[in-house]
């Protein structure tokens, strides 16, 4: 299924207010609340909405520091790889992880309390990962842009 200006509308206002009732969602869009049910229940169906969550507020939550991690691994070969994300998604800390093109074979971005926390979320999982040639940290000073909608 392909996507029209319509399903594009309704998915750019879901992305900003999850929490959007029916009817307000057909009036944002200009469309009946019944076609408004069955488009949004299709996209679902069709997989172009994964689920519905609540964001969370970083500093309320105790984390308010970011860390990006960048990790070029001994080798690239496909057990280690492996090894290592398998690794990484048992981090509790871990945002995203990323397999990369260019200097790093990996970025991770997590979140911790303080530079003390990080220090800790090192020296108790990062030290530890599998195939781990060189790490090297970098801390967030300020979020510019944060934002979970993509482009429709």
């Amino acid at each position: 299924m392909s996507l029209d200006a319509m399903d594009r509308r309704l998915l750019s206002v879901l992305q900003k207010q999850g929490r959007i009732s029916n009817a307000e969602l057909a009036e944002a869009v200009s469309l009946s609340a019944s076609a408004c049910h069955r488009r949004v229940q299709r996209l679902e169906t069709d997989g172009y909405i994964k689920g519905y969550v609540a964001l969370l507020n970083r500093r309320k939550m105790g984390v308010p520091t970011t860390v990006f991690v960048e990790i070029t691994l001994t080798t690239q070969a496909e057990e280690i790889l492996e090894a290592f994300e398998q690794a990484v998604a048992r981090i509790p800390d871990v945002l995203e992880c990323h397999l990369t093109a260019g200097t790093a074979d990996y970025i991770l971005k997590l979140v911790t309390e303080d530079t003390e926390d990080f220090a800790r979320i090192h020296r108790q999982y990062l030290t530890r990962l599998p195939g781990v040639a060189k790490m090297q940290s970098s801390f967030a000073l300020r979020t510019v842009l944060q934002t979970t909608a993509l482009p429709v």
